[in-house]
């Protein structure tokens, strides 16, 4: 299994937030059903979707978990030369003890879906890995068996949800200047909703965007200090 093919997948996972679900079709036996859906990775780094009980592929899943998850570079001229990621995958509805848990992590993410499983009807999922199939563009294939890795900030208190808390209510400068970072122009309503290991989320209008830290950082004095060089850029 080749390290940097395993990077560059994870990379891309958590680069894009869109992505094409396909389902075993329980209308039409024998066919695949594709559907356009957003996601954030949970704490153990793997797909996190939320879907309605009444949509096809919701039935599909109740009927066949199996599925697969297909993530490409958005905004690609050259679909063929880009990087894309096939997620084989076996889906599991996030029970009610859980999804508290849950629901916090996604809104983050996608704010304007906060009351979707409540006022009509819909739940969470879970992508759980099976295998994974990366194309980083002409030549560069590679079927890996893991890619995904646990976030080890995921929670509140010291850990990701307060360092969030902490960027987005005391240092609004420095997430302006991650924005440009990122090649984007200025968004003053841009707040930070992920920090892991390996870098962090911004949502910028609906927009979400990732950055990557210099290095990998296993604690939270190690992202303290990976933030402050970035911003000082």
């Amino acid at each position: 299994m080749s390290a940097e093919a395993v990077k560059h997948a994870r990379q891309l996972l958590l680069k894009e937030y869109r992505a094409v679900l396909s389902t075993h079709s329980k209308a039409m036996p024998g066919f695949p059903f594709g559907s356009a859906v957003p996601y954030c990775l949970s704490e153990e780094g793997w797909p996190l979707i939320l879907i309605s009980r009444i949509a096809q592929h919701t039935k599909n899943l109740q009927a066949d978990p199996r599925c697969s998850l297909l993530v490409s570079e958005r905004g690609a001229e050259d679909v063929q030369a880009t990087g894309r990621l096939t997620l084989l995958a076996e889906a599991q509805r996030v029970d009610d003890v859980a999804v508290g848990h849950v629901a916090k992590r996604y809104y983050r993410y996608f704010p304007e879906s906060s009351d979707y499983h409540s006022v009509h009807d819909f739940d969470f999922w879970i992508l759980k890995p099976v295998r994974w199939r990366f194309i980083g563009g002409f030549g560069a294939i590679h079927w890996l068996d893991q890619v995904a890795l646990a976030n080890p900030f995921a929670g509140s208190g010291d850990g990701e949800g307060g360092m969030l808390d902490h960027m987005n209510q005391d240092h609004a400068a420095a997430i302006a200047h991650y924005v440009l970072q990122a090649g984007l122009p200025p968004a003053p309503a841009a707040r930070m909703v992920g920090i892991d290991s390996e870098g962090f989320h911004l949502r910028i209008g609906h927009a979400i965007h990732w950055l990557a830290f210099p290095e990998s950082c296993t604690n939270p004095g190690a992202v303290r200090q990976a933030l402050v060089a970035m911003a000082r850029r």
